[in-house]
C-alpha cells in the first residue's frame, strides 16, 4: 500500500472507531481531519463536496469518506476510506447483533450515551462556525441560510429545502448579471446493480434502501418498517432495538443494516445486508466527485452549490438544535 493510501486508512479506521452521534458530528470530525489539519482539500472545496453529497441518497457521512478519499488518493483511495470508516461500527455491531441473538437483550448503554452527546454537539458547533464562515459569502446567502433554517426548524424534509434554496440562489444569480451564459448541467447517472448470492434476496431489499435514502441515516427507521415490518421478516421491537445499536455504535448509523442480516440469518446475511445499502454510495461518489470541480467553474452551477452549501451549513445547525433539545435537560 502507497503512502497516501495508507494515510487514508488510518484517518478513516480512526474516524470510524471514534465518530459518535450521527451524519453532522462526523462530518464535523472530518473537516478537523481533512481540512484544518492536513490540507487535503480547501474549506470551500469540502463545501462543496458537503453540499452536493446532500444532493443524493445513501448515508452522507460516509459518501463524504469517500469523496476525502478520492481527493487524496483517487479511485483507490475511494474504496478505502469508506470500507475503513464503515468496517469498525460493522464488527462491533456484528458483536451485538450476536449477543442480541444468544441472550435477547442490548447492554445497557445509556451512562455512555449521557457523556458522549453533550461533547458530539460541541464538536458540531466548531465545525460550523469553520464551514459557516467560509459559506457566508453575501448577504443574499445569509438571507437564504436563515430561510432554510426556519424551514428546517418548522419540519421541512431537508433535500427540499436544500433544492429550494439552491434553485433561489440560481434565480438571484441570473436576476443579478444581465449577460447570463447558457445553462447548462451535466446529468448523474445512475446505476443499478444486482448481485447472484444465496442472500440475494437480503441484499436486494438493502439495495432498495439504500438507493431511495436521503439525508441522514435517521430516516432509516420509516424505511426498513416498510420493508421488514410490515412484511412480517422483523418485529417491530427488533427494528428499533437493531437501530439503537446503529446510533450507540461508532461510524455510520447504517450499520444498522448488518445487525438487521444477523436476525434475519447469522453472518453472511450481515453482510450481504451491509453490502447492500453501502453499495450504491460507493458507485455514486465514484460518479459524482470529478463533476463538482467542473461545476464550480460553471456560474450559475457555482451560484447553486454556494446557495446549497449555506443550507447544509443551516440543515447542521438545525440537527445541533435537536440534538441540544434532547440532550442538553440538566
Amino acid at each position: 500500500m502507497n503512502k497516501d493510501l495508507k494515510e487514508v486508512a488510518q484517518v478513516f479506521f480512526k474516524l470510524g472507531s471514534i465518530a459518535f452521534g450521527g451524519p453532522a458530528a462526523h462530518i464535523a470530525m472530518m473537516e478537523d481531519e481533512v481540512v484544518k489539519k492536513r490540507k487535503w482539500v480547501t474549506h470551500q472545496h469540502f463545501l462543496d463536496l458537503v453540499g452536493a453529497t446532500n444532493l443524493i441518497p445513501g448515508p452522507n457521512s460516509t459518501e463524504m469518506t469517500m469523496h476525502c478519499g478520492h481527493e487524496k488518493a483517487g479511485w483507490k483511495g475511494l474504496i478505502v476510506a469508506g470500507a475503513c470508516f464503515v468496517f469498525p461500527a460493522v464488527v462491533i455491531t456484528m458483536l451485538f447483533a450476536w449477543l442480541y441473538k444468544e441472550y435477547g437483550q442490548l447492554p445497557k448503554v445509556e451512562p455512555f450515551i449521557y457523556g458522549i452527546k453533550p461533547a458530539v454537539i460541541a464538536i458540531i458547533i466548531g465545525a460550523v462556525y469553520r464551514l459557516g464562515k467560509k459559506a457566508l459569502k453575501t448577504i443574499e446567502l445569509g438571507i437564504l441560510g436563515a430561510f432554510t433554517l426556519i424551514a428546517c426548524l418548522l419540519g421541512t424534509h431537508e433535500i427540499l429545502a436544500l433544492f429550494s434554496c439552491g434553485i433561489l440562489g440560481v434565480i438571484w444569480h441570473i436576476i443579478r448579471n444581465s449577460k447570463n451564459k447558457t445553462l447548462s448541467f451535466t446529468p448523474l447517472l445512475f446505476f443499478q446493480v444486482t448481485a447472484s448470492a444465496s442472500s440475494l434476496k437480503i441484499l436486494w431489499t438493502f439495495f432498495k434502501v439504500g438507493a431511495l435514502l436521503y439525508g441522514s441515516g435517521y430516516v432509516l427507521f420509516a424505511y426498513l418498517d416498510a420493508e421488514l415490518v410490515n412484511t412480517g421478516l422483523l418485529t417491530r421491537q427488533e427494528l428499533i432495538d437493531a437501530v439503537a445499536v446503529g446510533q450507540f455504535t461508532p461510524g455510520p448509523v447504517l450499520s444498522t443494516a448488518t445487525f438487521i442480516g444477523w436476525q434475519l440469518g447469522g453472518f453472511w446475511e450481515a453482510l450481504a445486508a451491509t453490502f447492500g445499502i453501502f453499495l450504491l454510495s460507493f458507485i455514486f461518489v465514484a460518479i459524482l466527485n470529478p463533476l463538482v470541480h467542473n461545476m464550480r467553474k460553471s456560474t450559475h452551477v457555482a451560484a447553486f452549490l454556494d446557495a446549497v452549501n449555506i443550507a447544509a451549513v443551516a440543515i447542521i445547525i438545525a440537527v445541533c438544535w435537536e440534538m441540544g433539545k434532547d440532550t442538553l435537560t440538566d
